[in-house]
């Protein structure tokens, strides 16, 4: 039997959009692309947030990072560790400091997150383990409204597991019993799941059930380009779902 670890949850109330845009970026630990000394996290946030979409979902943060990330966005972050700091986390982000793209997560840890925009309600939440040797998670949310929403990282398969990584991020989504289901993050493979429509192009994906929704869109280099610097190995994905 699956187990789930379970908690409830807070966050204020509005009606549902008639149309939401949710969104998908793996941010590689806060790192440039190609890596530079210096981590580039914040500006991604503000980056990845700053046209207000409904639902931001994240892999690959330190988990340092969790508690900053409603200051840099503006939204109410659910997060949730995957691979727990080697130190003490201002001791892990101090070394790491020294060269971010050198140690990135080596000390502080891995973390995913969902950022919802203000107004939307989480009223259950729940995480299941997907990969442990290095520890991938999915996260799970139920909106008021009757949405349910994943965001999961997997590691694609790499010990032969990708499929099961998927059914248990799939589990987890149908226990959530949302009448619309929203599969969201890195794959690191392109699935076919029952159900659900193609998978766009890449690894990264914004999966829809139980509603219409428009075709993924990548963002283009340019838009996750800053100061000439191109931010992440990924790029964000996004998806208009109407409700």
């Amino acid at each position: 039997m699956q187990a789930f670890a379970t908690t409830r949850s807070w966050v204020r109330s509005r009606p549902g959009p008639d149309r939401m845009l949710v969104r998908s970026w793996n941010v590689f630990h806060g790192n440039a692309c190609p890596p530079e000394r210096r981590d580039f996290l914040a500006d991604m946030i503000r980056l990845a947030t700053a046209d207000r979409p409904d639902i931001l979902c994240l892999q690959e943060l330190p988990v340092w990072s969790l508690r900053r990330l409603g200051e840099w966005s503006g939204m109410t972050a659910v997060g949730d560790v995957a691979a727990r700091p080697l130190l003490p986390a201002q001791l892990a982000k101090a070394i790491t400091d020294l060269h971010h793209g050198l140690f990135r997560s080596a000390f502080t840890g891995q973390a995913n997150a969902i950022l919802l925009a203000h107004g939307l309600q989480a009223v259950e939440r729940r995480v299941v383990e997907l990969e442990r040797s290095e520890r991938r998670i999915c996260q799970g949310v139920l909106l008021e409204g009757g949405v349910a929403l994943a965001n999961l990282h997997a590691s694609g398969g790499r010990r032969g597991s990708g499929e099961d990584e998927l059914r248990r991020a799939v589990a987890l989504l149908d226990s959530l019993r949302g009448e619309v289901e929203i599969l969201a993050g890195d794959f690191n493979l392109r699935p076919r799941l029952d159900g659900f429509p193609p998978p766009g192009p890449g690894i990264d994906h914004v999966l829809v059930r139980g509603a219409p929704a428009g075709p993924i869109e990548q963002w283009p280099i340019e838009r996750r380009t800053l100061n000439g610097r191109v931010l992440s190995d990924h790029a964000p994905v996004e998806i208009h779902v109407d409700l």
